[in-house]
C-alpha cells in the first residue's frame, strides 16, 4: 500500500469520488425546467471531476501501488472490491479527460436551446457512461464487473440513438446491441471459468494462474471474443463503422478515444492473471491486431463518409494496440526483456495517443457537421478559409494520426519498429522482424486516408451550397479540440515523460521490468524529441517567412486555370471518391464496393450521377447471410405462436412431464 503526508486526501478516494459524481452530472437536468440548465451543471460537474480525478490517477499511477477497498453489498458473489493499481489508474485518466472535454463540447455543439426533446437524455447518459467506465476499471468481482459492463453496454446504446427517428440511427443500434451482448455472453462464461479456476468470483492476482491447463485456453479464447467485440478487433468489429458514424461527434469521441479502450484493458487485465502464457497467444494476438490494422486503414480510405473513416480508422489503431500487446507476449514467452518492454510500451503509449488525437479528429468532424450539415467529404471543400482555427486543430490531428513528427503518432509506432528491428540477431523471433513493412505500409494508406479527408474537406473550392458559407464554432467547442491538439504536440515533443508514465503500468506484466535500465530508452526518446523540436521549429519560422512575404507582396486573385475550359466549375476538383479510387482498387476484392455508373445516351443526355459506396463485408456477406439462414432453418417454429392459450398450457404441462422423466 501507498502513504502520503497526513493532511492529503486520500487519492483513490478522489477518483471514485469524481467517477460517481460524473455519473450524477446528468441528474439535475431532468428535473430542472430551465432549458440548458442542466447541460451547463453536467458540464461543470464533469469538468471538476476531472480536475480531481486526473490528478488523483497520475499520483496513484507514479506511487506504483494498489489500493483495496471492500464494499458489503450482501450478494452471495464474495466480497465486493474495488482496487485502484497502475493499470487502473493509467486508464482512468483519458476517461476523465475525454468525459470532461465531450461535455464542454456539447454545449456548443448539441445546445439544449435547439435540441429539448433529445438534450436531457444525452447529458443523463454521457455521465452515466463516462462513470461506469472509471469504476469498470476499478472493480475486482467478476459479478460487479459484469453489472459495471452491462450499464455501459446500455447507456452507450441510448448514447448512439440518439436521433432514433432515423433509420441508418435505428440499424446502427440494432447491430451494436447484438454484438456488445454476444461479447457479454463471451464475459459470463470466462467469468465463471476464472471462478472455477481460483474458486471465488474475486478476480485472481496477478501471475497466480498457469496458462498450461486446457481451461486456460478456453478462457484465452473467451477472453478474445468477449472483450476483443468491444475493442473492435477484426472480425468482431461490426458494429464499430456504423455506431460511430452515427453518434453525435462527441459521443464518438468518447466510444473512440475510450470505450473501445474497455476492451483492451479487459485483454490486458485478463494476461496479468497467468505467470506463464504460451507462445501461441502472442501470435494470435499480433497476426489479429496486424490484420486489423491494414484492412481497418484499408476500408478506412475507400469511406466518402467523414465519420465512418475515422470510425474505421479505430480499428488501425486498436489492431497497432493489439500487435504490440501480442508482440509484447511474445517476448514474455520467449524470456527476452527488451522485447517485451518495447512491445508493452508501444502498446501502452498508443492508447494514451490514441486517446488525445482521435477524440480531436471526431470533436472536429462535430464542428464541420455543425457548420456544413453533411458528412459526405464528396460535398465539402474550401472549408479552411471560413473556419481556420478548425482548420489548423483539424490539420494537427490528422498528422498526428498518420505517425508523423513531431506528434505523438510517432512516438509509439517507433517503439514497435524498434522492438522488430532488435530481433535481427535473434534466433527464435527473427521473424518479426517482416512486421515491419506491414507496419508502414498501414502508415502509409494512413497518409492517403487522412490527405484525403483534410482535402477533400478544408482544400479547393466548395462542392455545394452547404460549404459555401462555414463559419467558426465557439469557444466551447475550440477549447477541448486545443486542448487534445496541445496534449498530441506536447506528448510529441517530451516522449521521454510519456514513457514514464507506461513504466509502472508495464511492470503488472514483467516483474523483472525493474531490472532494465530504462535510461538507454529514455535517451533515445529524448533525441526523438529534440529532432521533433528541430522540425517544429523550422516548421514555424517557414510559416512567419510565408506570412511575412504574403504580408509584403502584392496580392491578386484569379480563377484556377481550368486546363482550357471557359467556365471551371467545382466538379472538376478531386473528390474523396475520385482521389483514393486507385488505392481502393486493390483492396477490392475485400472491401467490394457498390459502383453505380448510369448509361449516357443521345447528344443531351439527362442528369445522372455516380455513385461509389464500400460495404461492410463480414456484416453483410457473411453475418447478415448466416442470420437469414438461421431464420429460414427455423421458420417451422413460428407455427407453435399462434395466440391460443389452452395450447400455450399443453406445451408448459408436456415440457414438464419430460423434465420430470428425465429427471427420474
Amino acid at each position: 500500500m501507498y502513504s502520503f503526508p497526513q493532511g492529503f486526501p486520500d487519492p483513490a478516494i478522489v477518483a471514485i469520488i469524481a467517477a460517481l459524481i460524473t455519473g450524477c452530472s446528468g441528474i439535475p437536468g431532468l428535473f430542472l425546467r430551465r432549458p440548458g440548465a442542466g447541460q451547463v451543471i453536467a458540464a461543470g460537474l464533469t469538468l471538476l471531476s476531472a480536475l480531481a480525478g486526473i490528478p488523483a490517477a497520475l499520483v496513484l499511477l507514479l506511487a506504483r501501488s494498489a489500493a483495496t477497498y471492500t464494499l458489503n453489498w450482501g450478494l452471495p458473489f464474495g466480497a465486493c472490491e474495488l482496487s485502484i493499481d497502475p493499470l487502473s489508474a493509467f486508464f482512468l485518466i483519458p476517461i476523465y479527460l475525454v468525459a470532461a472535454a465531450g461535455s464542454v463540447f456539447a454545449l456548443g455543439y448539441w445546445p439544449a436551446a435547439g435540441n429539448r426533446s433529445t438534450e436531457r437524455g444525452l447529458t443523463f447518459f454521457y455521465g452515466i457512461l463516462a462513470s461506469s467506465m472509471a469504476i469498470l476499471v476499478t472493480a475486482r468481482n467478476g459479478v460487479l464487473f459484469l453489472m459495471v459492463w452491462e450499464i455501459m453496454a446500455l447507456s452507450a446504446y441510448f448514447l448512439l440513438v440518439t436521433e432514433h427517428d432515423r433509420e441508418d440511427v435505428r440499424r446502427a443500434g440494432i447491430v451494436y446491441l447484438i454484438a456488445t451482448h454476444t461479447g457479454s455472453a463471451a464475459l459470463y462464461v470466462l467469468f465463471s471459468l476464472l471462478a472455477a479456476q481460483s474458486g471465488s468470483f474475486l478476480l485472481p492476482a496477478a501471475g497466480s494462474l498457469s496458462a498450461l491447463p486446457p481451461a486456460a485456453m478456453a478462457i484465452a479464447v473467451v477472453t478474445f471474443v468477449g472483450f476483443g467485440a468491444k475493442a473492435g478487433i477484426m472480425p468482431l468489429h461490426i458494429w464499430l463503422p456504423s455506431a460511430h458514424a452515427n453518434a453525435p461527434s462527441h459521443v464518438s469521441a468518447m466510444m473512440s478515444g475510450v470505450m473501445l479502450k474497455m476492451g483492451l484493458y479487459g485483454i490486458f487485465r485478463t494476461l496479468t492473471f497467468f505467470h506463464d502464457p504460451p507462445l501461441a497467444w502472442g501470435i494470435v494476438l499480433t497476426a489479429a491486431g496486424i490484420i486489423s490494422a491494414l484492412l481497418g486503414i484499408a476500408f478506412a480510405v475507400a469511406q466518402s463518409d467523414m465519420k465512418r473513416l475515422l470510425a474505421c480508422s479505430s480499428i488501425e489503431n486498436i489492431g497497432i494496440i493489439t500487435a504490440g500487446l501480442g508482440v509484447a507476449m511474445l517476448g514474455i514467452s520467449s524470456h527476452n526483456t527488451n522485447l517485451a518492454y518495447l512491445g508493452m510500451a508501444g502498446a501502452l503509449l498508443h492508447i494514451l495517443n490514441h486517446s488525445f488525437f482521435k477524440p480531436l479528429l471526431f470533436l472536429g468532424s462535430g464542428v464541420i457537421i455543425h457548420a456544413v450539415g453533411t458528412r459526405e467529404m464528396n460535398l465539402m471543400g474550401g472549408l479552411a478559409k471560413g473556419m481556420p482555427r478548425a482548420a489548423f486543430l483539424f490539420l494537427i490531428g490528422t498528422v498526428a494520426i498518420c505517425g508523423i513528427p513531431p506528434l505523438n503518432g510517432f512516438v509509439s509506432e517507433f517503439l514497435l519498429y524498434f522492438g522488430f528491428f532488435s530481433q535481427l540477431q535473434a534466433s527464435s523471433l527473427v521473424y518479426l522482424v517482416l512486421l515491419a513493412p506491414l507496419l508502414a505500409l498501414v502508415g502509409g494508406l494512413a497518409v492517403v486516408a487522412f490527405t484525403k479527408l483534410y482535402g477533400s474537406v478544408f482544400l479547393g473550392t466548395p462542392r455545394s451550397p452547404g460549404a459555401a458559407h462555414p463559419h467558426e464554432p465557439g469557444l466551447t467547442m475550440l477549447l477541448p479540440m486545443a486542448l487534445f491538439a496541445l496534449l498530441c504536440l506536447l506528448a510529441g515533443l517530451m516522449p521521454q515523460m510519456a514513457l514514464r508514465l507506461v513504466t509502472p503500468v508495464i511492470g503488472a506484466f514483467m516483474p523483472q521490468a525493474a531490472l532494465l535500465n530504462p535510461a538507454e530508452f529514455d535517451v533515445v526518446l529524448g533525441r526523438i524529441g529534440l529532432m521533433a523540436l528541430v522540425l517544429l521549429g523550422a516548421a514555424a519560422a517557414a510559416a512567419l517567412f510565408w506570412w511575412w512575404r504574403m504580408g509584403s507582396a502584392r496580392v491578386t486573385s484569379a480563377p484556377t486555370w481550368g486546363c482550357g475550359y471557359q467556365r471551371a466549375t467545382a466538379r472538376m476538383q478531386y473528390g474523396a471518391t475520385s482521389f483514393s479510387e486507385l488505392a481502393v482498387s486493390v483492396f477490392n476484392g475485400i472491401i467490394r464496393q457498390r459502383v453505380k455508373r448510369p448509361g449516357l445516351s443521345g447528344l443531351f443526355p439527362a442528369s445522372e450521377q455516380c455513385d461509389d459506396r464500400p460495404t461492410e463485408t463480414v456484416l453483410e456477406r457473411v453475418i447478415a447471410p448466416l442470420f437469414t439462414l438461421a431464420g429460414v432453418s427455423f421458420a417451422f417454429l413460428r407455427r407453435l405462436q399462434h395466440g391460443r392459450m389452452h395450447v400455450y398450457m399443453i406445451y408448459i404441462f408436456a415440457t414438464l412431464f419430460i423434465l420430470m422423466l428425465w429427471a427420474h
